[in-house]
């Protein structure tokens, strides 16, 4: 495919940048604006919090289930054919959540996450493949640095906004928020992305389905067992995804050709970058999960306030994330990734060290320090696991790189949320209540042990990531 890039896609390259940074920014504002929405949504409703929080787990679970799927299907089809279905899918069933504000039941609602899920994927997978192919070597890490600012953005704003339309206009517009958004990115994007060549070849649908069983299981479990332990349904879910894995190594090891080849983790970069990179995923969503409760019911900070307060890491991610990026073009990515896991590890220790009485001060710069390190981390690793795989696997390992960023987002969550869970009482925990004396030292406690486990997975993830290599 390369010896297709002319000159004059080279001089659109960042045209096609912009074209799928609207993608990328959509997603994690949707995402953001929904988690932090769900419960007003739920009392629209009339439902408890756990049939509320479907809205959210619905649609993690059919986005991450299918993106290897998609990234195989780019691979056949062509990167843009299977990016731009994919937003205006995005596009249109956001429309569709909108509008179940006037059906009776959450039901829909929840139908449609799904299928905005089913969407989501097909415009998440295929970015990181799209702007490889249309940069050159020398320029691929500062691209996608900058690629990177769409998905800070829209973990930094995604709180405040989706507070601040829900307090003003209602819940069903952040959904239609997306519409006008949605409309330009397509329209912008058929313009400018270039028609990618598929090379033509069969759906492995064994694979695609066993993969999408397993994933969906594996993380139904890792979202349950934290806090429902072996019953029914979490042993359910686990033989599930115990089996269909088994399975699925079993399709990809004996089709041809498979969704997706099992060749390219014996590429240690590939493998090593993306283990990195889910640890450091993990870390991060052991840190953001559990922040908000520690400043709001311990410390006794307003919402707005710790709105203003955790948007401090992603926008310092914002401002680095470019830099790093640029560095990764000219030098090895392995003292980058390296470096920046070690400055997360080493910030999550000094997060553990927070107390009842810590200043905003005291959790800004540690917050700052965190972000300082994702922004020196993740460019240069994505650049390294993408120039490490030949062009034609270029959309699986896109998809394997959006996947492994879904699985470590719900992992962190689950681990931390453990974690937690052994050591402090549930009655703490489901309350909502400012904590004060012994319940706020047992929460701090339980706060402490779990920064720690996310100082650990970045400390290993700084270890791998010396093994990372140069490939273009």
């Amino acid at each position: 495919m390369e010896e297709k890039l002319t000159n004059s896609l080279y001089a659109h390259r960042y045209q096609i940048l912009v074209a799928v940074m609207i993608g990328g920014i959509m997603g994690p504002i949707d995402a953001s604006v929904v988690n932090v929405n769900y419960h007003i949504i739920g009392s629209h409703f009339g439902v408890a919090l756990p049939a509320a929080q479907w809205i959210v787990m619905v649609y993690l679970l059919t986005v991450s289930s299918l993106l290897l799927f998609y990234g195989r299907l780019g691979d056949i089809l062509g990167y843009k054919k299977v990016y731009l279905i994919g937003l205006l899918g995005f596009t249109i069933t956001s429309l569709l959540c909108s509008l179940s504000y006037f059906w009776p039941s959450i039901s829909w609602l929840i139908l449609f996450r799904a299928i905005q899920g089913v969407a989501a994927g097909m415009m998440m997978s295929m970015p990181y493949a799209i702007i490889v192919s249309s940069f050159p070597p020398q320029e691929r890490g500062r691209a996608l640095g900058i690629n990177a600012i769409s998905i800070s953005v829209g973990l930094a704003i995604g709180p405040s906004l989706g507070g601040f339309i829900t307090y003003f206009a209602g819940w069903p517009y952040i959904f239609l928020i997306n519409i006008p958004i949605g409309i330009f990115g397509l329209w912008w994007g058929n313009k400018v992305i270039p028609e990618f060549e598929g090379n033509p070849g069969k759906i492995d649908l064994g694979g695609a389905i066993t993969n999408c069983l397993f994933l969906c299981s594996f993380l139904f479990f890792m979202n349950r067992f934290p806090t429902q332990g072996i019953n029914y349904t979490t042993l359910f879910a686990a033989i599930v995804a115990t089996v269909a894995f088994l399975g699925f190594l079993t399709i990809e090891k004996r089709v041809e050709p498979p969704m997706i080849n099992l060749k390219l983790f014996q590429n240690l970069t590939f493998s090593l970058a993306n283990l990195s990179a889910l640890l450091n995923f993990m870390s991060q969503y052991v840190l953001v999960t559990l922040a908000p409760s520690y400043l709001n019911r311990v410390l006794q900070y307003e919402q707005n306030e710790v709105g203003i307060l955790l948007t401090i890491f992603p926008l310092t991610t914002l401002v680095v994330a470019p830099f790093a990026g640029s560095l990764s073009d000219r030098i090895s990515p392995r003292f980058l990734t390296s470096s920046g896991a070690a400055i997360c590890a080493l910030s999550l220790f000094f997060l553990s060290r927070l107390s009842l009485s810590s200043s905003a001060a005291d959790i800004a710069w540690r917050l700052a320090m965190f972000g300082l390190g994702t922004g020196i981390f993740q460019s240069p690793n994505m650049n390294a696991a993408m120039g490490s795989v030949p062009r034609e696997h270029l959309g699986v390992a896109s998809s394997v790189l959006a996947t492994v960023r879904n699985v470590g987002m719900v992992l962190g969550t689950a681990t931390g949320g453990a974690i937690i869970s052994a050591l402090v009482p549930s009655s703490i925990l489901q309350g909502s209540e400012k904590l004060v004396g012994k319940e706020a030292s047992i929460f701090v406690l339980g706060l402490k042990n779990a920064y720690l486990w996310g100082a650990i997975l970045t400390g290993i993830a700084a270890f791998t990531s010396l093994f990372i290599s140069r490939h273009d």
